[in-house]
């Protein structure tokens, strides 16, 4: 049910026509754009809140609908909104009447001449090279030396075990499994940042990622991105020491965990492409082929996956970042690097080069401060 539906069975007033129409242009997005969920589900919030306000306007059906009936619905919204948020809706209502325009739905396209609010682009955010490699340093670190206690307390509750089977060696035993995950857990964090950092990837990239994405021979991933376009990415030798370290010793423990929890083995654990050992398992469930997946053994999900790098960001005393900071600070190394603009496009799988083009601002934003810093004569 829509949210036209639910305003109708309310008694309210509704366009008519326009909850048919919007069913329409959502499928439109979804089938021949290759929009994600999320965006969709933006589509049509924005959608349906513009056409509930014509509603309550004295609008009847969507061929009524003027360019000054929108023009006042954008007043009103632009009380309550940021120009960001009014940007997006005036985008979202404009192709939604051009593309009802085009499929005869309506007379005309009264959305034609809507004008977004001009925004200023501030430059993203990133890292040193120096913060950049404090914080990837300690993740490796802090999996590595988590994975050598729970070997530790393993080791101890066997001991325990072997001389005394009571509460002590029951609380070993379950002081030891904690252990175990947590240190799973950490190699799983540390290949995160990695990974986002090496490849720049978004972090809805990042979560979708297959075991068959990773080429370990090639040392490369395919990402599906934006629209479900698809490009390979290349990622260095840090990142792949803890993709190892999770895919070999984090991965399966996980998985240990998960089945012991739903008490039955659910399928067996595929290595990447190119790794010795590599066999196809087409009953694999899309969770079980996830390369991230979270402490109950399911997907990793983008929430989870922002959680882990705030708080690496945060243990490491790097200023706080998201993921997609991980992404502007790897396209901004390559630039100071000498990269090649184009070639960093591809990489970032960015439609436009002017996107990228904003990676050249920060490096020269980065030059006049060092040279007011370091220049006497500046």
């Amino acid at each position: 049910m829509t949210e036209l539906d639910e305003t109708a069975r309310a008694g309210l007033p509704t366009v008519r026509g326009a909850d048919e129409a919007l069913d329409s242009f959502l499928k439109y997005l979804r089938v021949n754009r290759g929009l994600s969920r999320n965006t969709i589900r933006s589509y049509r919030s924005d959608i349906s809140a513009c056409l509930d306000i014509l509603a309550r306007r004295g609008i009847a059906h969507l061929d009524d609908v003027t360019l000054d009936d929108l023009r006042d619905w954008i007043g009103h919204e632009s009380r309550t909104h940021e120009k960001s948020s009014m940007a997006r809706k005036i985008v979202a209502v404009r192709a939604f009447f051009g593309f009802c325009s085009l499929r005869g739905i309506t007379s005309g396209d009264p959305a034609e001449s809507l004008t977004t609010p001009k925004l200023a682009a501030p430059l993203p955010t990133v890292l040193t090279e120096d913060q950049a490699r404090v914080m990837l340093d300690d993740a490796d670190r802090r999996a590595e030396a988590d994975a050598g206690a729970g070997t530790t307390v393993r080791t101890a509750g066997d001991l325990s075990r072997a001389v005394d089977a009571t509460a002590v060696s029951d609380a070993a035993d379950i002081a030891d499994e904690a252990a175990r995950k947590r240190a799973a857990l950490e190699l799983r964090d540390a290949a995160i940042v990695e990974v986002l950092y090496a490849t720049g990837m978004r972090v809805a990239e990042l979560v979708a990622l297959d075991i068959d994405d990773i080429d370990d021979a090639q040392r490369t991933m395919r990402v599906t991105g934006k629209g479900n376009k698809t490009r390979v990415v290349p990622f260095g030798a840090p990142a792949r020491r803890a993709l190892d370290a999770w895919l070999e010793r984090g991965r399966p423990e996980i998985l240990r965990f998960a089945r012991a929890a739903r008490g039955g083995a659910r399928g067996a654990v595929r290595k990447p492409r190119g790794a010795a050992g590599a066999s196809p398992d087409a009953s694999a469930s899309s969770d079980n082929r996830a390369v991230f997946l979270g402490a109950r053994g399911g997907r990793l999900n983008q929430r989870q996956a922002r959680e882990v790098v705030h708080r690496l960001a945060q243990e490491a005393g790097v200023p706080d970042i998201a993921p997609h900071a991980l992404r502007h600070s790897a396209a901004t190394h390559l630039l100071d690097g000498g990269a090649d603009l184009r070639e960093v496009q591809e990489m970032l799988g960015h439609s436009s080069l002017r996107t990228t083009q904003r990676y050249t601002h920060v490096s020269m934003e980065r030059l006049v401060e060092t040279y007011r810093q370091a220049f006497p004569r500046a």
